[in-house]
């Protein structure tokens, strides 16, 4: 095994030249292990970020074996490198995520582990030298099997894969290793176990985990803190999730370092979002430098990115952590303050009594445009919500989520709930995030059976081809499952590479077009399907998107492909509401909006919820306004966000024909309490000025 670059562990381990020498030369001598963590407490370590997604940018196709550039684009590769290097990074992570025997296998190359993982090893090496940085060169291993669907190897067979991958990294001179991105702790024990036995070079092991907080296996961030810090790791961590504020929260609850075991953090750059043929993430590099306290705060001394992050995201976090340093480039160790770094962004909200009044000006608000459904001698009868949109009704609905396991009784429950409350209809999601769960139309038909609740299904085209959708239509049509809102779909949730699939034959668009076919009684080919089909179609609309022209020509398609209803993405300000209104009266005439318009409400609950919405989620964008007024609620944010939620409602009625409620990771009981008071306030303007 080549011997370690000593002028680059001199530096960054903050020791003298002298001091870097072998144990067999110096029995006294420190290891590097022992280096590591001495550097560590004077400094954080800035780790690069993500790999894929430059390359992606670069010009690789998708489908690429990203791992195999090593020997067949190496230039690209040690670009990337260089990049990283010149944004400020203290360690660079090899190419080498998937070089396993495993994943290569998917492309004939399983043959190559060890060759692909020395040569990564090697050409990260180069870009430094070639840079003149002092870097760590950072041997990065992935999990074996590239889906959670694919059996698991044997131990004793994952144990040799493992090995001569670390084999390979050990001769291509890396100085430490990174074990990433797991979703279970077995296969991450097992590759921790084989670095140790193979060499004395600090490890630290991170596992990934989404909203919940349990890995696939159902492994907990406590669980794994204790069982990789006995199994030696030098620093236990997460990385990729769901973004920076799920990361930090999974983070908090590793509980503190050791004395021998930092904490490590390296997230997504929030939620992808699917944009023509690329995926785009939605938190940016000056979110990522301000997360940067919080981290440290919060125990890390190990920082980076991972999916979506770029050399800006790597530049940003070098800002922020300089920004720390005290006169001697030292930054301290923070405990985490209890109000901050262990209050999740997805704490309970307070609740109070209702506020605001009633707007008697808008009793004279005009009348909003209807929907045209199921016309034709054959046409299914109209369904219930379709009616109600006519007969002038405002409309309230609750987006429902559904499980992630084989048991329903709980979201019927939160329908229960949501029906007594007064809701018009729930819509339930298709796997929102790109995340599996229950299918939308079973968990619609358990509603709808048990309930007699009317219910809209999402529909995205990402899971099933052409064949499949129409199919699904049909079915759920015969079921009585008639309210469809067509999405193109969230991209699956995928790790540095997008090994998960999607199959996309069409988007919302030409799903709209296959519905409104059915409408008309004929399949996609044109053939008869013997009668009009009767659903009521939904749209999104993003208006507060960075690509306004093509959002709202897309809406524009949409719309004339037979959508009779829009479901808007969530907003939180009269002014949104109002810069929404303008676009569609210069996009549709002085009427604006051809069809009905649903208002998408996400009630906040606390700063950091808000935070997290604002820079994680795509799709959603908060005004300042909004978000300093949950920083200054404190404890209230949860009646804050309701109070704002209840007043933007109020002042937007005159212009929409309802609303649908989003709750925050399955906060039913605040969505509940907001039906009940706009219910109320409904009720008293009835009282008081008539039906509007």
């Amino acid at each position: 095994m080549p011997a370690t670059d000593t002028f680059s562990l001199a530096s960054l381990f903050g020791e003298t030249p002298a001091a870097v020498v072998s144990a067999s030369e110096s029995p006294g001598a420190l290891t590097e292990r022992e280096r590591f963590r001495i550097r560590l407490r004077r400094r954080p370590m800035l780790v690069d970020g993500a790999m894929g997604t430059l390359l992606f940018s670069h010009g690789i196709p998708q489908r690429t074996c990203l791992d195999e550039l090593v020997l067949t684009r190496p230039e690209v590769v040690a670009t990337i490198h260089r990049e990283y290097i010149e944004a400020g990074a203290d360690a660079i992570e090899t190419n080498t995520f998937g070089a396993n025997r495993f994943r290569l296998a998917e492309y004939g190359l399983e043959k190559l582990a060890g060759q692909l993982s020395r040569r990564g090893a090697r050409l990260a090496r180069e870009a430094r030298e070639t840079s003149g940085k002092e870097v760590l060169i950072a041997g990065s291993i992935g999990p074996l099997v590239s889906s959670v669907r694919m059996p698991a190897p044997h131990p004793g067979i994952a144990r040799a894969a493992f090995r001569e991958q670390i084999e390979g990294l050990l001769e291509g001179g890396v100085d430490l290793f990174i074990i990433e991105t797991f979703d279970r702790i077995e296969p991450l024990l097992l590759a921790l176990e084989e670095v140790r036995r193979a060499c004395d070079l600090p490890a630290f092991a991170q596992m990934t985990f989404g909203e919940e907080l349990v890995g696939y296996d159902g492994t907990t961030p406590e669980v794994a803190a204790d069982l990789l810090t006995r199994a030696g790791a030098d620093a236990v961590g997460v990385n990729c999730g769901a973004g920076p504020l799920v990361c930090l929260e999974a983070l908090v609850r590793t509980g503190p370092p050791s004395g021998a075991t930092a904490r490590s953090i390296l997230p997504n750059a929030g939620l992808p979002r699917r944009v023509g043929s690329e995926f785009v993430y939605a938190a940016g590099a000056e979110y990522f430098g301000e997360m940067v306290p919080q981290m440290i705060a919060a125990g890390a001394r190990i920082v980076g990115g991972c999916c979506g992050t770029t050399p800006d995201h790597t530049r940003a976090m070098r800002a922020a952590i300089d920004a720390m340093a005290d006169e001697r480039g030292a930054v301290p160790t923070t405990a985490p303050r209890p109000d901050e770094a262990t209050a999740s962004a997805t704490d309970a909200p307070a609740s109070g009594p209702a506020s605001g009044e009633a707007d008697p000006a808008a009793a004279a608000a005009p009348r909003l445009p209807r929907p045209e459904v199921g016309r034709g001698a054959e046409a299914t009868p109209q369904t219930e919500l379709a009616r109600k949109l006519a007969g002038g009704e405002f409309i309230v609905g609750v987006e429902i989520d559904p499980p992630r396991s084989i048991r329903i009784e709980r979201t019927l429950e939160a329908a229960a709930l949501l029906q007594a409350a007064g809701v018009d209809f729930v819509n339930v999601s298709d796997s929102a995030t790109g995340r599996i769960r229950m299918g939308a139309m079973a968990v619609a038909l358990g509603i709808r059976q048990r309930l007699d609740l009317e219910c809209v299904i999402h529909l995205t085209t990402r899971d099933r081809n052409l064949m499949a959708l129409e199919a699904e239509l049909l079915g759920a049509h015969a079921l009585g499952i008639r309210n469809i809102l067509a999405l193109t779909g969230d991209p699956p949730r995928v790790a540095d590479r997008p090994t998960a699939t999607a199959v996309w034959d069409t988007d919302a668009i030409g799903l709209i077009e296959i519905i409104g076919r059915l409408n008309r009684g004929e399949d996609e080919s044109g053939v008869s399907i013997g009668q009009a089909a009767g659903f009521t179609i939904a749209c999104a609309l993003d208006s507060t998107s960075s690509d306004q022209d093509k959002e709202w020509a897309r809406l524009e398609r949409k719309i004339a492909a037979g959508a009779h209803v829009i479901m808007t993405q969530p907003l939180y300000s009269a002014a949104q509401v109002e810069a929404m209104l303008d676009r569609a009266r210069r996009t549709f005439g002085p009427g604006g909006f051809p069809i009905p318009v649903l208002l998408g409400v996400l009630p906040l609950h606390s700063a950091r919820h808000a935070e997290f919405l604002h820079n994680e989620v795509p799709g959603i964008t908060i005004p300042d306004e909004q978000r300093a007024a949950m920083h200054a609620a404190g404890d209230r944010g949860g009646e804050v966000g309701l109070e704002m939620a209840l007043g933007l409602l109020n002042e937007s009625r005159g212009h929409v024909s309802g609303t649908y409620i989003m709750p925050s990771f399955g906060r039913y009981e605040l969505a509940a309490e907001l039906v009940r008071r706009l219910r109320a306030r409904l009720a008293a303007e009835f009282d008081a000025y008539g039906p509007r």
